[in-house]
């Protein structure tokens, strides 16, 4: 199985460690990168770009945000 250079996930904080809302395809000690991000601050930049684009989704808006971060890793 081919697995996904980078991605996006959310992770619920507790007790002091990060769990993922999902399922993550990664070996065990693996060592990853990760940006902390909290939703409140995603949507302030989704509603600051609606419109922008025209009609767009925000859903699709999303993905457009995702895909522009991952390019700058």
């Amino acid at each position: 199985m081919s697995r996904a250079v980078s991605r996006v996930i959310r992770v619920r904080y507790e007790n002091g460690v990060l769990k993922p809302l999902e399922r993550v395809d990664f070996r065990e000690g693996e060592v990853v990168l990760i940006r902390i991000e909290k939703p409140s601050d995603r949507a302030r930049i989704v509603d600051r770009f609606k419109g922008f684009l025209g009609e767009i989704s925000e859903d699709e808006l999303e993905e457009l945000i995702e895909e522009a971060e991952l390019e700058k890793l």
